[in-house]
């Protein structure tokens, strides 16, 4: 599966606490192997975001995404609730 990220990610995600980074990657591995793991709690999005789709890096941090294709994804953003307003 490839991965892509959205320049809002990529800034979002450098501003991250090294802690959080480090809980991503994790995330990302498990994410890479099984979009929808048990572990990420992957869910559908409704509103605004309707499209999209997030799992948890942890109970406050999440990913949200989208499928471009059966073997791409693109990460929209990442951050704690706040991403989804």
């Amino acid at each position: 599966m490839r991965i892509k990220v959205s320049p809002q990610f990529q800034k979002n995600y450098k501003k991250l606490p090294n802690s959080i980074k480090e809980k991503a990657k994790k995330k990302e591995t498990i994410f890479r192997n099984n979009p929808f793991d048990s572990q990420l709690k992957t869910h559908k999005l409704s509103g605004r975001h309707k499209d999209s789709w997030a799992f948890w890096v942890d109970y406050s941090y999440r990913i949200i995404f989208i499928f471009l294709s059966s073997e791409e994804i693109l990460f929209l953003d990442i951050g704690s609730h706040k991403v989804y307003k």
